[in-house]
């Protein structure tokens, strides 16, 4: 299995840059790893917020391949502790058989059909953090569950 993070826009805050890049590295040593970026889109003044939803959810969709298994990174989706996610993403080891994809929307969300072709939600928090920091959320749990799941001294109960 293979895990790829889909994010729109791409990361401009270099700290965060430094510290995803970090995740990202240490995690490929137990699994593969990549965060794939879709353009931000231009010119959006003279669109509506579902507008621009449904023309990242158009360049989303060319981003996914056959046999993807969609989790989006949404507010209303499931919580996990770290353990739990840990587990969550070893049952998922033993059943993807290609990508599992996780994918962080834009400023706006989803578009309907990107819901559509989600098969689970997760949420990283009842608050709410920007998308730049919640690709390095995201990557420092995924981390910590590799961790978990292979003994490592990076968790503690």
């Amino acid at each position: 299995m293979k895990i790829t993070l889909i994010v729109v826009g791409r990361t401009v805050e270099k700290h965060y840059v430094t510290a995803i890049n970090d995740y990202l590295e240490r995690t490929k040593h137990f699994i593969p790893f990549d965060i794939e970026v879709i353009p931000e889109l231009k010119n959006t003044k003279s669109l509506t917020e579902d507008q621009q939803k449904d023309k990242e959810g158009e360049l989303i969709v060319k981003a996914i391949q056959p046999g993807d298994v969609i989790v989006l990174l949404d507010e209303f989706g499931k919580e996990f502790r770290s353990v739990e996610f840990a587990n969550w993403i070893e049952r998922k080891m033993h059943h993807v058989n290609k990508r599992l994809v996780f994918i962080i929307g834009g400023p706006y969300g989803f578009a309907p059909k990107i819901y559509q072709i989600a098969q689970e939600k997760i949420s990283l928090s009842k608050m709410t953090f920007s998308h730049q920091m919640v690709r390095l959320i995201f990557a420092e749990q995924l981390y910590r569950a590799m961790t978990i799941l292979n003994g490592g001294p990076y968790h503690h109960e």
